[in-house]
């Protein structure tokens, strides 16, 4: 059982510290808004992560993922919005100019960003048909998924908020600053290609 749990951790923090949509945004994130202005968007992230993994647990996630055109559906819209929101983000300059001064992405943008993923779908029902023997019931399971998913994911995604953050330290320019964003949008746009495959 320990084995099999120790395999559940190793396998969440690959999956939530692996570059994609989430961790580009959380350092764009931190590189635009800084730490504080960030916590919005990294707890929607962790929210929508740890309640996928707990639906997926308890029967939601296999439903979605058995539905082609509901899959269809939510890779359209959810394209369409990673695609505005790289555009939002490859259009700012340096912090604080009255060109660039947007507000930081929101708690329910980071829920919406994983719940339209039907590609975590797919992740997070692997991940409840792989390590089910680790509890006697779906309600267990999705309690221990919820929370290892949120964990690690605040994890993760605190780490790469601070990468922003350093990275920000580092720029002094205003053309500096477009190229950081615009590099940033165009990860968030190359996140969409995987939902594809």
């Amino acid at each position: 059982m320990s084995e099999l749990l120790l395999a559940l951790l190793l396998f969440v923090l690959v999956a939530t510290i692996s570059p994609g949509g989430a961790t580009a945004l959380a350092t764009a994130s931190g590189a635009n808004f800084g730490w504080r202005r960030s916590l919005p968007l990294l707890f929607g992230i962790s929210l929508g992560l740890a309640s996928m993994a707990a639906a997926a647990a308890a029967g939601l996630g296999g439903l979605i993922v058995a539905m082609p055109a509901l899959q269809l559906a939510m890779k359209l819209i959810g394209s369409v919005y990673l695609l505005w929101l790289a555009l939002q983000l490859a259009r700012r300059g340096a912090p604080g100019k009255a060109a660039t001064a947007q507000q930081p992405a929101r708690f329910f943008t980071g829920v919406w960003l994983l719940w339209q993923n039907p590609k975590a779908w797919a992740m997070t029902v692997s991940a409840a048909a792989s390590f089910a023997a680790l509890t006697p019931t779906p309600a267990t399971l999705a309690l221990l998924l919820g929370l290892v998913f949120a964990l690690f994911s605040l994890i993760s995604l605190a780490l790469w908020c601070v990468a922003g953050l350093m990275l920000a330290r580092a720029l002094k320019t205003e053309r500096q600053w477009r190229v950081l964003n615009g590099c940033l949008g165009a990860l968030l746009v190359a996140s969409i290609v995987p939902l594809w495959r």
